[in-house]
């Protein structure tokens, strides 16, 4: 059992690393403890590297975005409940991808594995609820969809972030055929 102390510090530490980082990817681990208003000591017991804190950020992220799901498919229809979800995905890949020169390609790998599943849970989700409507097409893949949105958290989001338009074509693609 883990103290509520122990796991409001850890969660506190988290959301401190994620803001922190998304400013500054130099940022360091004495300067986020800081900022969560715990000791050193406290967040290298959490995270023994910097390394470790950013998988823990970003599997953070990823578990928070596949939560969201089922309250998108009660608030909105399929097709836009999966355009609300992707929008938040390819945000999180931007901020990742922003981190990424401060991971080594293992922890590119570790990250990968982990939350490969989840998404693709979570986009079965989405991509079955339009299947049963009607509004999305039998042969939709879930991991199809997902390799296709990758070139949008890759798009230049300067002068204009041109992900919003791809993903309008991709979503179309989506749709059935008469």
């Amino acid at each position: 059992m883990v103290r509520s102390d122990a796991r409001e510090n850890r969660a506190r530490i988290l959301a401190t690393a994620r803001e922190a980082l998304t400013e500054d990817g130099g940022v360091s681990m004495n300067q986020i403890a800081q900022r969560a208003g715990v000791g050193a000591g406290t967040l290298y017991r959490n995270f023994p590297t910097r390394e470790a804190l950013l998988l823990a950020v970003y599997q953070d992220e990823v578990e928070r975005i596949t939560a969201t799901v089922p309250d998108l498919l009660f608030q909105m229809p399929p097709l836009e409940a999966l355009r609300h979800w992707t929008t938040d995905l390819v945000e999180a890949m931007r901020r990742k991808h922003g981190l990424g020169d401060a991971l080594s390609a293992g922890a590119h790998q570790a990250m990968a594995e982990q939350s490969y599943g989840p998404v693709i849970a979570a986009l079965t989700q989405l991509l079955d609820a339009g299947k049963e409507d009607g509004t999305i097409r039998r042969d939709a893949d879930p991991g199809d969809f997902l390799q296709l949105t990758g070139a949008l958290w890759r798009a230049s989001s300067t002068p204009e972030d041109r992900a919003p338009h791809m993903l309008t074509l991709i979503l179309d693609g989506l749709r059935p055929h008469p």
